[in-house]
């Protein structure tokens, strides 16, 4: 009866805060709203880039899968034409437009564009900039080869205008059972969904079936345009990495460590695959010390290993390798398995993207 009566104690001073919360999360949405029309209207001008550009973006705060999703897309079209990436750089100590170059920290760039530039840093120009207009100027005026430009978690920067808007959705926090912030965890209203060209459920249960999606597309359908496609995905794991090599590692016990904003889905793999001694997690984007090793390698045995996420590992591998510990650690990767959806999802790939940046960049080459 105690148990009871504490949880629903405990929903009541929940519901209690939501109910307080919910006129700020009106007001902040009235306000996203307002924002949104003066730029639909044309009262606030955006910038079209001289780059095909796609924006990956969702409408909620914290990750929905955005990184595998841009890696996911340098993939699949990195052989087409030269493209970079524009991100904001989030949690970097330098400001303006910059270009990753080798050595080259997350400090100055922001761990996730580091990963792009570590992962392909050959075939792709990875830059950040605040200012996602001045940010693809930049990139015209110092590479005017580029005719592919990927927007990393721009859908809110209203600034730009890109060619092609890709909407992630977590399956775990759907758009649209959410509330503006603070109420709830939208960067804006629902409404927002009518930019998308295309909706990607990400971190789906591997196997959902067609009548869940079925169910989900409804949902979002409600709030986009008409013929908008939706796409299910989910997250791919790959076996551990060590930080001194690319040998996969299968170690007998690990200690978790993380800096993501949900860091629930690596820790289920993990404890569902491996012992885990232990957990340590912190804010996204954390900015790791030499101390934050030392709390990883306080639980470390013979046989076990301190394991990341491969956002963390770019950001903690320096200071592991300057201490002389890299290699009792090892990073998790991770890739966006579209499942069933994969040859539907790169079809509209192909005919949204492709055919239209080969038509770009031929016109390009004949012009320069």
């Amino acid at each position: 009866m105690k148990n009871k009566r504490n949880n629903s104690t405990s929903k009541f001073k929940l519901s209690r805060v939501v109910t307080i919360l919910d006129p700020l999360g009106w007001l902040y949405g009235s306000i996203t709203a307002l924002r949104n029309k003066l730029y639909d209207r044309g009262t606030f001008t955006s910038f079209e880039p001289p780059q095909f550009t796609v924006s990956v973006g969702n409408l909620t705060v914290g990750g929905t899968g955005k990184t595998p999703l841009i890696e996911y897309l340098i993939c699949l079209l990195k052989n087409d034409a030269p493209l970079a990436t524009l991100s904001r750089g989030y949690g970097r100590r330098s400001r303006g437009f910059l270009v990753a170059q080798p050595g080259t920290s997350a400090r100055d760039l922001g761990d996730e564009p580091l990963q792009y530039f570590q992962k392909f840093g050959d075939l792709v120009t990875v830059t950040v900039c605040e200012d996602r207009a001045a940010g693809s100027r930049q990139i015209q005026e110092l590479y005017p080869e580029i005719s592919l430009l990927l927007l990393d978690d721009a859908y809110q920067h209203r600034g730009i205008r890109p060619h092609v808007n890709i909407l992630l959705n977590d399956y775990n926090r759907p758009f649209y059972e959410d509330n503006p912030f603070p109420a709830g965890y939208l960067r804006e209203g629902r409404a927002g969904a009518r930019r998308a060209d295309a909706v990607v459920v990400s971190k789906c249960p591997v196997g959902i079936s067609e009548e869940e999606k079925g169910v989900i597309r409804r949902k979002i359908s409600t709030y986009t345009r008409s013929g908008v496609p939706v796409f299910f995905a989910s997250v791919r794991y790959e076996q551990p990495v060590g930080y001194l090599s690319q040998r996969v590692a299968r170690p007998e016990a690990v200690v978790a460590m993380a800096g993501i904003a949900r860091p629930e889905p690596f820790l289920n793999y993990l404890n569902n695959n491996f012992k885990v001694l232990k957990e340590v997690i912190y804010p996204d984007h954390h900015d790791y010390r030499q101390t934050d090793l030392e709390t990883g390698l306080k639980s470390i045995k013979k046989g076990t290993f301190v394991i990341t996420t491969e956002k963390d590992m770019v950001k903690l591998r320096p200071l592991a390798e300057a201490a002389g510990v890299a290699g009792h650690f090892l990073y998790l990767p991770i890739g966006m398995d579209f499942g069933t959806d994969r040859e539907p999802f790169e079809s509209w790939v192909n005919e949204t993207v492709r055919k239209p940046l080969l038509r770009s960049f031929q016109g390009n080459k004949r012009e320069i």
